[in-house]
Parts: C-alpha cells; structure tokens; sequence
C-alpha cells in the first residue's frame, strides 16, 4: 500500500485580501501541508491571518526583497518563476509542490496526498488539467465549469460540436490556458515555469497525467471581472500579442482575434463572445453535458475562510484578479 505524501502549493499572488483568503483556505482544507505564498502587492490584512496559521509561509515581495535578487523583473511571469525558484530550494517537508495560480483551485476525486503517493518513484511531474468556469447569468458565483480532452484531435473535435465557428480560434473553446499545471517532487533540482518544469534539459521527467485531479480555473467568472482585467491581459497578460494560436493551424491567437471582434463591433461584439462561450446558458450547458464536459463544482469558499481564518469572513465569494 502506498504511502500517504505530503504536498503544498507555490503561488504569486496580487489579489485583494479576501480573495487571497479564499485561495488559502480551500487548499488548506483538502490537507496542504504547506502554502508558499508571495504577495506581489501590499495586502496587510491578509499578510497577518496568514502569517497566524502554521501552515502558511508568507513573504511581501518588497523592495527590500528584490533587492536581494537584482531588482524587481518587469513581467510577472518572471517574478513568478524567481518566487517558485525560492520556495523549492528551502528546506520543508512536503513530498509534492504545485504551482498555481490565485485564481485556480485544486479539486481532486479522493486525498490529493494518497493519489500523489501512488505515483511510481520515477515520476517527477504530475500535471492536472483546467476546467473553467462558466458565469452565472443571474451574477452568482460560478458553480458550472468546462473541460476538454487532452488530445489535440478530439479536443478539436468536441469544441467545434460545442462552439461552432469559436472552436477555431479558443483551445478547446477555452479563454485560458488548456495545458494545465504541475505537481513537481521536491528535492530533484526542478525549474518551474508556467505550466511546465525543467530538470536540466529534460522537460516534466516522469511525467504523469493526474487524472483524478481537475483545476478549477475562475479565469472570467463574470462579464465584469473579463472586461475588468481585458486591457492588462492584452497588454501584458495571457492575451498578449507574443503568444502563438492553442487551438490549431488555421486560428488567431487571442491577441487578435480580441482586437479583430473589437475593430469590427466595438465592446458590443466582446460581450457576444463571451456569452455564447463563458455563461452558463442552458443551450452551451447542454452541449457540454452531451460531451460529457460539463463539471459542476461548489467550492463554498466563504464556509472554508470561517472554518480556517475564523477572524475574517469574505465579503464575496472570492472572484480572483490573476492574470
């Protein structure tokens, strides 16, 4: 029988406090070990309730702190890889280590502990794969979520079924990342980056599929949050113009794709694309449930915060600001 591991999570987080409790708090309650967690902007109120619970290790990264490490680097994705870099080389206790986001919540069939146990010795890299959430038309928090298959083919396939003409421009008819992210073991010299890991030059060694793990993504939990965080998105984010197409040959990468729906119909056109592909409307809701993809996930993170930070209650149900 194998053995129960222990695991934590890395994340860089620039989010208001009750969103960063949230984060916490649902990955404290399936059995982190540990939360790494680096505050990329002031967050004080936060900062102290974390820094209160013995399983949280929580670091401002201020001026001071870049100053150790040769100024602050301008994107956030390099901040981000210089935090993980930090996290994995200190010394702690945890078997495994995933590397996410704020916005993104583990959501595992079973103990993530006992699944990450049965992992053979020479897998090193664990990836769980996204589902996203789906905005309430009525403005609840998001309770419907989307998959898709891993396999480019069929991923292809059921988006076209699901999404008609979109399918050629948004992975899996996704806004955001399909690739997913990774556990990593900690104590064999692993390079975080996004979505994957380098030992030396061999990228994920070991990989495995953690299948009965899905990532809850709130990318765009609501028509709001989209259009809130579009422009740095485009500008700096995961819609910015260097990113190459996901979905196929024949697609836009989303940088232009959003700019081309702009230029043809103004905000107007943005809103339609989104509520064909982004709203929980009965139409798409049974689409996805033909396809089997279709993922229904109450995270009640407000109960999770009373449970862990009982100091502070969220003020709303914890839709995130990550990029």
């Amino acid at each position: 029988m194998s053995a129960r591991a222990t695991w934590g999570v890395i994340a860089t987080i620039k989010a208001p406090d009750d969103e960063i409790l949230a984060f916490a708090a649902h990955h404290l309650d399936l059995g982190a070990h540990r939360l790494y967690l680096y505050l990329d902007d002031e967050a004080p109120q936060a900062q102290a309730h974390l820094e209160a619970h013995p399983k949280v290790r929580v670091v401002r990264t201020d001026d001071a702190w870049w100053a150790k490490r040769r100024g602050r680097p301008e994107k956030h994705q390099t901040r981000q890889f210089v935090n993980a870099r930090h996290a994995l080389n200190r010394k702690q206790g945890c078997d495994w280590l995933a590397h996410i986001d704020v916005d993104e919540f583990l959501w595992p069939e079973g103990d993530i502990g006992a699944l990450l146990g049965a992992l053979p010795a020479d897998c090193l890299t664990a990836r769980v794969r996204p589902i996203e959430a789906l905005a309430d038309p009525e403005g609840g928090f998001p309770t419907f979520f989307k998959g898709t298959h891993v396999a480019r083919a069929a991923r292809q396939e059921a988006a076209e079924r699901v999404h008609g003409g979109w399918a050629t421009h948004l992975p899996g008819g996704f806004l955001s990342h399909v690739q997913g992210k990774l556990f990593v073991r900690h104590g064999h010299g692993l390079k975080l980056r996004i979505h994957n890991a380098m030992q030396g030059e061999v990228e994920n060694p070991g990989l495995r599929e953690l299948d009965a793990v899905r990532l809850c993504h709130l990318h765009a939990p609501s028509w709001e949050r989209f259009r809130a965080h579009y422009r740095y998105r485009l500008a700096r984010g995961s819609y910015r113009d260097e990113l190459r197409p996901q979905a196929g040959p024949d697609g836009l990468n989303l940088h232009t794709l959003f700019r081309r729906i702009e230029a043809e119909r103004g905000e107007a056109g943005l809103r339609e694309m989104f509520r064909e592909v982004a709203e929980a409307q009965p139409a798409l809701l049974a689409r996805l449930e033909a396809e089997g993809l279709l993922h229904r996930c109450d995270l009640r993170l407000a109960e999770k915060v009373a449970r862990h930070f009982p100091e502070r209650p969220p003020r709303h149900g914890g839709h995130s600001t990550a990029v």
